[in-house]
């Protein structure tokens, strides 16, 4: 019999590892890492404390996730990404700048979010600039769907936040729409929100302004 295979919100393109990438997948994933299990984490015993807990999908090369622990020593980042490049990067990035704030889960985000996670324990959720599959065929591999949002919301603290950014307007149309058809979050501004401090500008985002290309976060919080 068979079953039918989940859609996934990404591709796995692994890319080429650099040897520093490879390096600090080797040596320092298993101090900074979790690996993926079925089974619910103790979010305050990963980090050896008591403090507000940000989880980031799809961290990309981390370069922004690491300038936002950094910038925040008081709260705990964890990131979820597939890409092996970009995870050999974060840890990199980790280990230069001394960060005990942030550790790192390569595995799919749908299920670390649905056996490891445990309802209202997140004060807040990062989705930037995901994949936004802008062919209208590709449309159901977007990561922002109702069921997806639905997740989201049981895993968010109540008045927890989730903070969305894209630079493809369409894809910010779509998100906006989804969000709004959730009772459990409330926009925290009319429609887009201004780019938060706590954002870094990244290069290729201010490449993208400097072209006119558009950028829409979308905020949310949890009731």
């Amino acid at each position: 019999m068979e079953h039918s295979r989940p859609i996934r919100s990404f591709v796995l393109r692994q890319g080429r590892l650099t040897a520093a990438q490879e390096r600090a997948v080797d040596t320092l994933l298993p101090l900074f890492g979790i690996p993926y299990g079925a089974e619910t984490l103790d979010l305050d015993a990963v980090f050896g404390r008591s403090a507000p807990k940000i989880l980031e999908i799809g961290f990309g090369m981390g370069g922004a996730t690491a300038v936002i622990a950094a910038a925040n020593p008081g709260q705990d980042y964890l990131g979820i990404e597939v890409h092996t490049p970009g995870v050999g990067n974060l840890l990199k990035l980790v280990e230069e700048q001394g960060l005990t704030n942030l550790r790192v889960i390569q595995h799919d985000a749908v299920e670390v979010l649905r056996f490891m996670i445990a309802d209202s324990t997140l004060d807040g959720v990062h989705i930037f600039f995901p994949d936004p599959w802008h062919k209208k065929r590709h449309h159901k591999r977007r990561l922002l769907q109702a069921e997806f949002v639905n997740l989201l919301c049981a895993k968010l603290k109540p008045a927890g936040y989730l903070h969305f950014a894209t630079d493809w307007e369409e894809y910010a149309r779509w998100t906006l729409e989804v969000l709004h058809d959730q009772p459990l979050l409330i926009n925290t501004a009319e429609e887009y929100a201004p780019r938060p401090e706590y954002r870094p500008l990244t290069k290729f985002e201010q490449r993208g302004l400097n072209l006119g290309h558009g950028v829409w976060d979308l905020i949310y919080r949890r009731v």
